[in-house]
């Protein structure tokens, strides 16, 4: 048997970064991008965000790739959210995401920065958080594609 704990901070947003995700209806999201989790075998620890954009830290079961998981959350969620007539201005997600992982001792740290989502984003842009986030984690940008797609 192998052993393994693959904790990840995934950062992804909406098209062109559009609030077209209501607070009023932003659980009912959450619940179902949390089924999609769990029937991938990979465990959820927190969800949190804003209207542009969705922080998830979740445990990915070993034999799902990072990429192929996000592209099925994204593909299953959004057109989910097209039928749903409580996001009415979705257009889609983003092409591209942000993930990253972390140490287990780092769990609680991680949690409590995405459960502020709403407190952070009072003060600091998407984009200033997206920036910092990759700047933090040692990921060069190329401002030629930095949140155009």
């Amino acid at each position: 048997m192998s052993y393994t704990r693959l904790l990840y901070h995934i950062v992804f947003r909406t098209k062109d970064s559009k609030n077209t995700i209501p607070e009023t209806h932003e659980k009912e999201l959450y619940a179902y991008l949390m089924g999609i989790i769990n029937n991938k075998k990979s465990t959820l620890y927190r969800i949190g965000g804003t209207a542009n954009h969705i922080h998830l830290l979740i445990d990915l079961h070993p034999t799902i790739a990072l990429s192929d998981f996000m592209k099925e959350l994204k593909e299953y969620s959004s057109k989910w959210m097209a039928k749903n007539p409580n996001f009415p201005h979705f257009e889609g997600w983003a092409v591209s995401f942000a993930g990253f992982t972390y140490n287990l001792k780092e769990k609680e740290t991680i949690i409590n920065y995405i459960k502020n989502q709403k407190e952070h984003h009072k003060s600091v842009s998407f984009e200033e958080e997206f920036r910092s986030f990759l700047i933090e984690n040692g990921v060069e940008i190329d401002e030629r594609y930095f949140l155009k797609e």
